[in-house]
């Protein structure tokens, strides 16, 4: 019996002695999981920008969000500023107030900006396109308020139609104090509201022809030829990257709101107060790799297309054909089942005269099967005026003979 009992001791003991190996030899290493783990908040949620005090990922076309932290806090962007500065410049080349060759003169307080420059002079003279150019690479402090001035006068009515555009964007956690970024109290923007307004610019699709450059050069004749070389260094070094901005005050650390288009799909990836460059471009790396990996964009409507056809209420024309002013999409899971998409034309009630350019008139509504899985908000391409008792009584009488 002893020696029985000393045999199962044994037993049991080798038995004990194996398990830790055999715990090891299932536990091999798997570098897709740990790099899966390793992108887990402690509360299990994805984390692209663990060194971000905030960040958002953004379908460019749809604005659904794909990843968001801390995206509504309130901070200060440093340079990012600029994306609503080249918003309102750029507004202001598609209305006519400027074109690209306007000539634009520095003026005494804008060639007294600190910080990032392109050493403007008092006085001297660049094109509209150069001073876009000198904003865009060089995140020129100077070039920013000439701008400014030259379509409002001075650079605090500038920074009111900013703060008004930010109003009518619906941003609740911006209020700008200048057109730089350079720090000032009060002075303060979110992620979100930040890749909301680089939405906006990207509307104006030829703001890539300029934040897509790694370089150039201002006064490349003169004796004082400038080099410009992009901030944002992943329009190098990362694949579809071709903008926006990047930002870095002691303050506010290193900012940057990114986008890259790849197959038609267009991300937009904003981080704020991240403790230096390489780490601020890696995240913002790994939050586009993250998106170009899990998702895809499916076409709704191409620009051009028609939206509808719809009748103006006492309206000097009749009716308005509306079309696509840019590419519709919806964000998708990549492999999702894309059966059963259909979208259709919202009116918000009926449509009377007078109706103001980019008055908000109905949606684009988009359902997979009978499920909303978006919404686009459709405005008057055109203001229409009031018809004219007369043309109103001619209209009445052909319809009673048509």
């Amino acid at each position: 019996m002893k020696t029985v009992v000393m045999k199962l001791c044994a037993l049991l003991l080798a038995f004990a002695v194996a398990m830790p190996a055999a715990a090891a030899w299932a536990k091999e290493p798997d570098p897709a999981k740990d790099k899966k783990e390793a992108q887990q908040s402690p509360q299990g949620e994805l984390d692209l920008a663990p060194s971000a005090l905030s960040a958002i990922l953004m379908d460019a076309d749809s604005g659904t969000i794909i990843y968001e932290k801390n995206s509504h806090d309130r901070l200060p962007p440093a340079s990012i500023t600029k994306v609503m500065t080249l918003l309102l410049v750029m507004e202001a080349l598609d209305d006519g107030r400027l074109k690209l060759t306007d000539k634009v003169q520095t003026s005494e307080h804008a060639a007294s900006m600190g910080g990032s420059q392109i050493f403007l002079e008092p006085g001297e003279e660049m094109t509209v396109e150069e001073m876009i150019k000198g904003i865009a690479l060089a995140s020129g402090n100077d070039a920013s308020v000439a701008l400014a001035e030259k379509i409002a006068g001075t650079e605090q009515q500038f920074v009111n139609m900013m703060n008004e555009k930010a109003k009518q964007l619906g941003l609740k956690n911006t209020h700008f104090v200048n057109c730089s970024g350079l720090p000032a109290e009060n002075h303060y923007t979110s992620a979100h509201d930040i890749a909301i307004m680089s939405k906006e610019l990207l509307k104006h699709t030829e703001i890539t022809k300029y934040t897509g450059l790694y370089q150039d050069y201002l006064r490349k004749s003169s004796p004082k030829p400038f080099w410009l070389v992009n901030t944002n260094k992943l329009v190098r070094f990362y694949s579809g990257a071709d903008g926006l901005k990047t930002g870095f005050t002691s303050e506010a650390k290193f900012c940057l709101t990114a986008t890259a288009k790849r197959d038609n799909f267009r991300v937009i990836a904003v981080v704020m107060g991240e403790p230096n460059t390489k780490t601020r471009n890696a995240e913002v790396g790994s939050m586009m790799d993250y998106a170009f990996a899990q998702y895809t964009n499916y076409p709704i409507l191409k620009e051009g297309d028609p939206i509808g056809k719809v009748k103006i209420e006492k309206g000097d024309v009749p009716d308005l054909n509306l079309t696509a002013k840019h590419p519709y999409s919806v964000l998708i899971k990549k492999g999702a089942s894309t059966q059963n998409i259909r979208h259709e034309l919202k009116l918000d009630g009926v449509l009377k005269a007078p109706i103001g350019i980019g008055q908000p008139i109905g949606r684009i509504v988009v359902y997979q099967d009978n499920r909303v899985i978006s919404e686009f908000p459709v405005e008057s391409p055109v203001s229409i005026g009031k018809a004219g008792w007369w043309k109103l009584f001619k209209r009445t009488c052909a319809g009673l003979f048509t």
